[in-house]
């Protein structure tokens, strides 16, 4: 068992499916993170490189900081090259403008376990406090989305207990 940032990673599972055990992270964030890593489909945990373990650890303790990936844009139909002419210094520094207006990483700002939990917990008090029928089904441990209440509410009743001491 491999472990990352205190949480175990099967052995036989693939990578892409066994980050998923990290809470905040779904299915659709681990293939971007595979991706970004540069992790194979089919790649097993067991399989992972040393360096690749410790570049995913690296990554996930803080996405922010992490270096950007390197965007080199795809030309429109309308694009016509500048003249030869043209210095190398003035082309890096017009794709470099490109690069950066064109697209944002949506890695960049994960949220992952405690950081994610406490934005959870954070959004159930907002709701609460404003006095929305979602804070009010949560304050009384009732099922919140719509759910049947009349049997199998037992396990609502269980997750949306909520410390009501302060």
């Amino acid at each position: 068992m491999v472990h990352v940032l205190g949480v175990q990673l099967p052995d036989y599972q693939y990578a892409r499916f066994a980050l998923t055990a990290f809470y905040g992270i779904g299915h659709k964030t681990a293939h971007r993170l595979c991706a970004r890593l540069q992790i194979h489909d089919k790649c097993k945990v067991r399989s992972l490189t040393p360096h690749q373990i410790t570049e995913l650890a690296a990554f996930l303790s803080s996405p922010s900081t992490s270096t950007p990936i390197p965007r080199f844009p795809l030309a429109t139909s309308s694009y016509q090259p500048p003249p030869a002419s043209t210095p190398l210094a003035v082309l890096k520094e017009e794709t470099k403008k490109l690069s950066q207006r064109a697209w944002a990483d949506p890695l960049r700002n994960i949220k992952i376990e405690s950081e994610a939990r406490r934005v959870v917990k954070d959004n159930i008090a907002h709701q609460r406090m404003i006095g929305s029928y979602v804070g009010k089904r949560h304050a009384m441990g009732l099922p919140v989305r719509g759910q049947n209440t009349q049997n199998n509410a037992r396990t609502a009743k269980k997750l949306n207990r909520v410390d009501r001491r302060g």
